[in-house]
């Protein structure tokens, strides 16, 4: 029987790519995976057989490499959080906080920071720039590949196509930041529907209501994934917060106290690395935030 990857799943229906025949098999599920408990997803490799009806049941899910739960999706191996650098301005903290989650599922990170032609001119502009060099300067020493791009200017668009190509993507970030023009600039002739920043809430509005992969020039999928708006630290247990910072992950070991939180123990090898320069005070400082925020969520439930 043939295989495919499910590239959208919509209204009970999955959609299957074949690889080999380059077409698209609208199928339905086999009862038994309802029966399992089991749900194919946007993502899964399967296997399938072709209906009388020109259409196709999907027999097998072929194994996960990786499952996210919010978003749906399987197979995903590179997060692409796309943050603006104007309208809404960059914030560490929102950057650190999916970064967190991108650890916890064990996925690598792309940085796209977009706008970049929208920086004023002027004071403000020089500001912004500092900001964005500096960003750019500091998540690259911990290891992620940060990519500066202009959907409308096509600043950026080779180094992220090559950097996508033969991952499956998932693309997130906050509503206005460009994802959709970003995804419209990589992908011609997609036509993403886009939505501006509402001037007077300072924010967009969601306009993808699916997950659904996209086949890039190049190589590799795209999946914009909607929700990804409330990011929280409830499922989250302290040491997994402080392993998701990658600068602490091996300082640990090092720490005088087991469980150590790196917040006021002394002989901490994280705080000894902050006093050295060796660690962030932005990162250092959301990490305790962080730590605050799931606190508090605990106390609460």
């Amino acid at each position: 029987m043939p295989e495919g990857l499910i590239v959208k799943a919509l209204s009970g229906y999955y959609y299957v790519q074949d690889a080999e025949v380059g077409s698209l098999v609208q199928c339905r599920g086999r009862g038994i995976f309802k029966k399992r408990g089991e749900s194919p997803l946007v993502g899964d490799r399967v296997v399938y057989s072709n209906t009388e009806n020109g259409e196709g049941t999907v027999e097998e899910i072929l194994p996960r490499q990786s499952e996210l739960i919010r978003p749906q999706i399987a197979n995903a191996d590179l997060a692409v959080l796309v943050f603006s650098v104007v309208r809404p301005e960059l914030s560490f903290v929102l950057l650190d906080k999916f970064l967190v989650h991108t650890e916890h599922a064990r996925m690598n990170a792309l940085l796209v920071f977009t706008k970049m032609d929208r920086i004023p001119e002027g004071a403000e502009g020089e500001s912004i720039r500092q900001t964005v060099e500096a960003a750019r300067l500091l998540y690259s020493s911990i290891g992620y590949q940060v990519v500066l791009t202009s959907a409308h200017e096509g600043e950026g668009l080779e180094q992220l196509r090559s950097a996508l190509a033969g991952h499956i993507n998932m693309l997130a970030g906050q509503s206005g930041v460009g994802k959709s023009s970003l995804v419209n600039a990589l992908i011609p002739g997609l036509k993403l529907e886009t939505n501006e920043i509402s001037v007077k809430l300072g924010r967009g509005k969601h306009t993808t209501r699916h997950v659904e992969l996209v086949a890039i020039p190049g190589g590799g999928y795209m999946a914009d994934t909607p929700g990804f708006s409330q990011l929280d630290f409830g499922e989250l247990g302290i040491d997994e917060i402080s392993s998701c910072f990658r600068e602490f992950r091996e300082l640990p070991s090092s720490c005088k106290f087991r469980g150590c939180t790196h917040t006021h123990e002394p002989h901490c090898a994280v705080l000894q690395a902050k006093e050295r320069g060796e660690i962030a005070e932005s990162r250092y400082n959301n990490y305790v935030s962080f730590m605050t925020e799931w606190k508090e969520i605990k106390r609460r439930y």
